[in-house]
């Protein structure tokens, strides 16, 4: 599965990485978070590292829906459930702070992206109450919306919360343009080097599967931390989304704005222009992180939905996407607990981070530099509310349950005698080899044998079978079919079966 903002040919070369050089700021990713904060500081004069692990983008920020916009589904009136309108207006000050730098970057580098309203949406009358909570909440907070009946959409609705000239973008185009930046200010960016612990105190050593590097400051800019300092990984709901690109027939043209619904399953719409076509993007069908029985069905589904009310239509891509929701609904950025002060982090954007990203860099960097953002101190010392840690309990309860579930799964099926069939073509089973789960699987003819022990805190893996991969349930972590780390808080890959 190849998203559409992936699949181009200009492509990004890395620099050499040097073992035992220092840096001043070593930063871990290069998404849009990692990025931005790169060249934030790059910029001001930083010697800066990138290490990424795959490639500039290869992860959540290659694989999103891209919409720049401050009305999000119903973030603010989930908000306002748990925060004072001081915290929630902190919120939308941040976000509209990330959309305007990101935005004047798109424009001083002449890169394109669209003005688009942008529309939530209600198909029921229940959802339409839930509107008309989000509509009071982000007037409250003073962003300019109204509430309108006809959205657009080819489908009835019970009305919709909208606000004007919101923007959209193809996410790889300010990746790539950033990863130049950095690169013209002096900053160095490495590809295909996993960075495994951070250790030591002024300056930290950063340890890589490549050798170690020194820096006095490290910036996880990671979808999930992964350092386990803080427990985030224990904060943080790991979900996944599927999204679509379809060509529609004829003279037909995709709606005119970005659309979110507020019932579940959630629904996305948006177009992108390319190559003198308008696409049409679906997205939504999220689900926790490997707990669905088929992955592959909450895609084919998203489809079935699509062909029904856009008939005629041809897919030209398919993807999924992993994002972090914490469970305050707040994003995390700022200082790593026990970094002395050293290790900065940021996370648990909830799908909206095109501006949260920029944001938290924005933050961080000023963090750095010796700056001051008065909405950052307003969420830096929020207070956890009782339902946001009603929330963590729960969350790590079920963890708790999944754990138990899983290993005692594990061990009511004991592995087939050596010689006996492997699995069926894109499949994968866990089984017993003693009282160790293995992990089997066959794709494109090989069959993989595997721990099925996450390296991370000893999850048990599901097999995905719309991605051909291995998803822990309990925090995200992700591999490969043959065992290679794809993504969550987990350094290390599946060894293979003993």
């Amino acid at each position: 599965m190849t998203s559409l903002w992936l699949d181009r040919t200009d492509t990004f070369s890395g620099d050499d990485f040097r073992q035992g050089e220092a840096y001043d700021t070593v930063i871990v990713g290069a998404g849009l978070t990692g990025l931005v904060t790169a060249l934030l500081l790059a910029r001001s004069g930083k010697n800066v590292l990138v290490l990424e692990a795959r490639s500039p983008g290869a992860v959540t920020t290659g694989n999103t829906t891209a919409k720049v916009t401050l009305l999000q589904g119903t973030v603010l009136s989930e908000l306002r459930q748990q925060y004072s309108e001081k915290i929630v207006d902190a919120y939308v000050a941040a976000n509209r702070e990330g959309q305007a730098w990101l935005l004047r970057y798109l424009e001083t580098r002449r890169l394109p992206f669209q003005e688009r309203d942008a529309y939530t949406y209600a198909t029921t009358p229940k959802g339409a109450e839930t509107l008309r909570a989000e509509l009071a909440v982000a007037l409250a907070a003073g962003v300019e919306v109204d509430y309108v009946r006809d959205a657009g959409l080819p489908f009835p609705v019970h009305g919709s919360v909208r606000l004007r000239g919101q923007a959209q973008i193809n996410p790889m185009d300010v990746v790539l343009a950033l990863a130049e930046d950095v690169r013209s200010h002096g900053g160095t960016i490495v590809s295909g080097v996993r960075v495994q612990n951070v250790s030591g105190t002024g300056p930290s050593t950063v340890e890589t599967d490549r050798g170690a590097v020194r820096a006095n400051e490290v910036v996880l800019a990671t979808g999930t931390p992964i350092l386990n300092r803080g427990l985030y990984f224990a904060k943080l709901k790991p979900n996944r989304s599927y999204a679509a690109a379809l060509e529609l027939s004829g003279s037909s043209a995709p709606p005119e704005g970005m659309y979110l619904s507020v019932e579940q399953p959630v629904r996305s719409l948006r177009d992108y222009p390319a190559d003198g076509r308008r696409l049409l993007l679906v997205g939504g069908n999220g689900h926790p992180v490997g707990t669905s029985g088929s992955e592959q069905a909450h895609l084919d589904e998203l489809l079935a939905w699509a062909g029904s009310h856009f008939p005629g239509s041809a897919v030209t891509h398919t993807w999924s996407a992993q994002d972090y929701q914490a469970s305050n609904l707040m994003p995390f950025f700022g200082k790593l607990p026990r970094g002395r002060g050293r290790i900065f982090f940021a996370t648990g954007y909830n799908k909206w981070g095109m501006t949260n990203a920029v944001s938290a860099s924005l933050s961080i960097a000023a963090d750095i530099l010796g700056g001051h953002l008065p909405w950052a101190d307003t969420i830096h010392r929020r207070v956890t509310s009782p339902l946001g840690a009603a929330s963590a309990v729960a969350l790590n309860a079920g963890v708790a349950a999944t754990i138990a579930k899983d290993w005692g799964k594990a061990g009511l099926k004991k592995l087939p005698q050596y010689g006996t069939a492997a699995p069926a073509e894109g499949t994968g089973t866990v089984t017993l080899r003693g009282r160790k789960p293995v992990a089997t699987s066959t794709v494109n003819g090989a069959s993989c044998s595997l721990s099925a022990v996450c390296t991370h805190l000893g999850g048990i893996v599901h097999w995905n079978d719309n991605e051909k991969s291995w998803d822990c349930p309990l925090h995200g972590s992700r591999f490969s079919s043959d065992g290679q780390l794809l993504e969550g808080p987990a350094t290390h890959n599946l060894p293979p079966a003993e």
